[in-house]
């Protein structure tokens, strides 16, 4: 029986150098987006499923992302402070993991944005996760339809599911959505201090149990001052 995850950690600690100068004097995740900051898109995406229990990891800024959040009354957002040290995208899980659980959670980009076909894709996510073959599952976004992403995609998908990195100079046809599903107890051997997330994705990935799903509606990676502009586009006109 697939289970719903009730607790979900986003990161927010980057730095946010591509949407300068926009993050001069602000945290990337409190940029506004069609009125609302990144991180409220997030966190209401989360709410919507019944996640009630948010890490939110900070560094850059870290004050005004804290008193953002107090104020919130859902999900309960507890914050994972790393302004003392840069621990990078692997790191700040393994500090947040006291406070995660034992339980697969949610996973998410605070600089991701996505508008759902006819189900939730974090419901799809829920639906699809399977612990006794998997550790992590992906949401993954074709590279062709996605808005303000320009690289050459992450990963191939089998048909199963199953995922294979792009090589050098390759390109293929998906991007990773900054939005997954991650049982805990692949961080079991990580190290401390800062490492990448990736580290984990390919840890998962020579054991085969890193699956994606393709997302089910339009991605927007909201990297750059452009990349905003064109989500609220996006935005507009789904809501037409």
């Amino acid at each position: 029986m697939p289970v719903q995850p009730t607790t979900a950690m986003i990161l927010a600690a980057g730095l946010g150098v591509r949407m300068r100068p926009l993050t001069d004097k602000m945290p990337k995740p409190l940029v506004p987006v069609a009125g609302k900051p990144l991180l409220d898109h997030v966190l209401d995406r989360l709410t919507d499923v019944g996640v009630t229990k948010v890490i939110v990891n900070v560094h850059y800024l870290p004050d005004q992302i804290i008193g953002h959040v107090a104020s919130r009354k859902q999900p309960n957002v507890i914050i994972s402070d790393e302004r003392d040290a840069v621990l990078g995208t692997g790191g700040g899980v393994v500090k947040a993991l006291p406070l995660l659980g034992d339980k697969p959670f949610y996973h998410l980009n605070s600089d991701t944005m996505w508008i759902d076909g006819v189900d939730s894709n974090l419901q799809r996510l829920a639906a699809a996760f399977d612990p006794s073959r998997m550790d992590i599952l992906l949401l993954m976004a074709p590279t062709a339809s996605s808005i303000g992403y320009t690289g050459n995609g992450d990963y191939a998908m089998n048909a199963d599911g199953t995922l294979r990195k792009r090589k050098e100079l390759q390109v293929v046809p998906f991007v990773y959505a900054g939005v997954a599903i991650i049982s805990p107890a692949i961080f079991a051997n990580s190290p401390q201090g800062e490492f990448s997330l990736t580290k984990i994705f390919d840890a998962a990935n020579e054991k085969d149990r890193l699956f994606g799903l393709r997302l089910d509606g339009l991605w927007m990676h909201v990297g750059t001052p452009d990349a905003v502009k064109a989500a609220e586009q996006a935005l507009l006109q789904s809501a037409a």
